[in-house]
């Protein structure tokens, strides 16, 4: 056979291979089809002739887990984390929503910043303390100072002589410093149970003297008698919803009152024919007195002339005082106790008080809010209306380029937090068809507004203004859909 005739018989034998797959390629498809495994059409102009079928072009999990993004984020995350990752954007690239190229970037887009289950939220709502998004959110410094704390500390060491130390001896100290009526300090875990600590360490199996007006439920269904009572304590209520005067509290004094109770209601206002009895009165009266002021104002603020703080109270006369420390004081959940000191040993010493401590990253993050900068409730309660109508002036003009319906607008913020009720800060925000507001709030960067007449309101007041250009960013992903 010359090489003319090879030539032939190569060119026949690829013909004769062609048409058999020609026959089999179909029947595969079928059979694909009947099993319900989608087949890939033929392309236009091509009749028996199926296009590939993408899923064939879909790279392997572990090839994928190879890329050096996703073996970075592996150590970074946990292998898991990636893994679901990459699965996802498989599942995306099987059912059409991405290409397979373009796999290992969504996965890669997937992934969280963090292995914690938390996503970071702007919080545009014009609720500097909203509670659903964690209320007061961390100064930089208590940021850093929570990282620091986050290996072996010293937090019941001392390393000068190498013997047991007081726990938070120096997050004590600083809070004593900022509230000099305060002979002595505790810190737990929230407000709640400071309260707590403090019916059951002088009050269980007595009474708490407390006025009607008073009895408030805290948030969340949680209500301040059962709270008490959970404790073994007796309420012993006294005077009327609106009215309670200092007489009412000593006609209800006796040899079984643990302590008589002030609470701050935080949370509403009761306007009108309205009197109570002040703290000076309550201490003359002979007994303990416990002022639960519930938002964590430690020193008076003149933007809220009529929150109470912990060092005015205690100036006249309060025994012990209760607060949050993620509230007004911008720091991390706890809850503070300040006053004399053989009560607040007292409560220190009981063996309820271990189960209610708080944790090293807490004292790194509460002493670093206590002699650290301003923090980011601090500025958000002092910022300058002027200031932020700027920010949203050049916000709007910069998103108006944009193609996107959007105007700057006066707005009004509130503390929130079970602060300061019934006060309004006048602030600005960015207006936004409705739609935006799910667009915001689910995309790359979270941002939660509000609904208000049919629009999306972001309010600047609690947007610190380096994140001008995050809000702005998130603004522009969503309106691309």
């Amino acid at each position: 056979m010359d090489i003319a005739q090879d030539i032939a018989q190569v060119i026949a034998d690829g013909r004769r291979r062609a048409e058999r797959q020609d026959r089999v390629e179909p029947q595969v498809a079928s059979e694909e089809a009947g099993k319900g495994r989608a087949a890939t059409p033929a392309p236009e102009g091509a009749p028996g002739r199926p296009q590939e079928d993408v899923r064939r072009r879909i790279p392997r999990t572990d090839a994928l887990l190879r890329e050096p993004r996703l073996t970075e984020a592996a150590r970074r995350l946990g292998a898991s984390v990636v893994k679901a990752a990459v699965h996802e954007a498989q599942e995306r690239a099987r059912t059409g929503r991405i290409p397979p190229e373009r796999i290992a970037d969504t996965a890669v887009a997937l992934l969280p910043r963090t292995a914690g289950g938390l996503h970071t939220v702007i919080n545009a709502t014009g609720v500097l303390l909203h509670t659903n998004l964690g209320r007061a959110s961390l100064s930089a410094a208590a940021r850093r100072a929570v990282a620091e704390a986050s290996g072996p500390t010293d937090v019941e060491l001392d390393l000068a002589t190498g013997v047991r130390a007081r726990r938070g001896r120096t997050a004590l100290r600083a809070l004593r410093e900022r509230v000099p009526s305060a002979a002595a300090a505790h810190i737990v875990n929230n407000g709640a149970a400071a309260l707590v600590l403090a019916a059951t360490a002088l009050a269980a199996g007595k009474e708490i003297v407390i006025s009607r007006g008073e009895m408030v439920e805290i948030g969340d269904g949680f209500r301040l008698p059962d709270l008490l009572q959970s404790t073994g304590a007796r309420l012993h209520e006294v005077g009327t919803t609106n009215r309670t005067t200092a007489a009412d509290y000593a006609a209800a004094i006796g040899p079984g009152t643990g302590f008589v109770l002030k609470v701050h209601p935080s949370n509403f206002r009761i306007t009108g024919f309205t009197s109570g009895a002040g703290v000076g009165e309550l201490a003359a009266l002979g007994v303990p007195v416990v002022v639960d002021i519930g938002s964590g104002l430690l020193v008076p603020h003149p933007v809220l002339p009529d929150e109470p703080d912990a060092e005015t109270q205690l100036r006249a006369g309060a025994s012990l005082v209760t607060a949050s420390g993620d509230k007004l004081l911008g720091g991390p959940q706890c809850g503070l106790v300040l006053g004399e000191a053989g009560l607040v040993r007292t409560l220190s010493r009981h063996p309820l008080a271990r189960a209610l401590r708080v944790d090293k990253l807490t004292l790194a993050a509460l002493q670093a809010t206590l002699t650290g900068p301003p923090t980011p409730t601090a500025e958000a309660l002092t910022a300058d209306p002027a200031a932020l109508r700027a920010r949203a002036d050049r916000l709007a003009r910069a998103l108006g380029g944009y193609g996107i319906d959007v105007r700057s607008v006066p707005s009004a913020a509130t503390v929130g937090g079970g602060g300061a009720p019934g006060v309004t800060l006048p602030s600005a925000a960015l207006s936004l068809p409705e739609p935006y507001a799910a667009a915001l709030r689910t995309g790359p960067t979270a941002v939660v507004g509000r609904l208000e007449a049919g629009r999306c309101l972001l309010d600047l007041r609690a947007v610190p203004p380096e994140d001008d250009d995050r809000l702005a960013a998130a603004v522009r992903s969503a309106a691309q859909g």
